[in-house]
């Protein structure tokens, strides 16, 4: 998990370059890449590398950080859903309905 996890996460921060930011900002609507076919891949994969750390640690009770990791990110995915829709409205309403989280 950690072999595929960690290496694309990497690569989505690379791909989403200057429009990474901390807090849900609209600089650029990214759709290419694994953006194509997943909107928040930093998450995704960033939750796979992590579970397969704690795995490789021995330590499976940690993945109860998932118990509040999780629902913070799919909160801050709808901010940042609000913040795109806001800013590029038809284009990004047309990009979610052809990409999963």
């Amino acid at each position: 998990m950690m072999v595929v996890g960690f290496p694309l996460w990497l690569t989505a921060h690379i791909q989403l370059g200057a429009s990474f930011a901390v807090g849900a900002q609209a600089r650029e609507l990214v759709t290419r890449g694994l953006y194509a076919k997943i909107r928040s891949p930093i998450y995704v994969f960033g939750s796979i590398g992590i579970a397969g750390t704690f795995l490789l640690l021995g330590q499976p009770y940690l993945l109860l950080v998932f118990a509040v990791l999780i629902p913070l990110q799919i909160v801050r995915t709808h901010n940042e859903a609000r913040v795109l829709d806001e800013k590029f409205g038809e284009v990004y309403r047309n990009y979610r309905r052809g990409t999963w989280f």
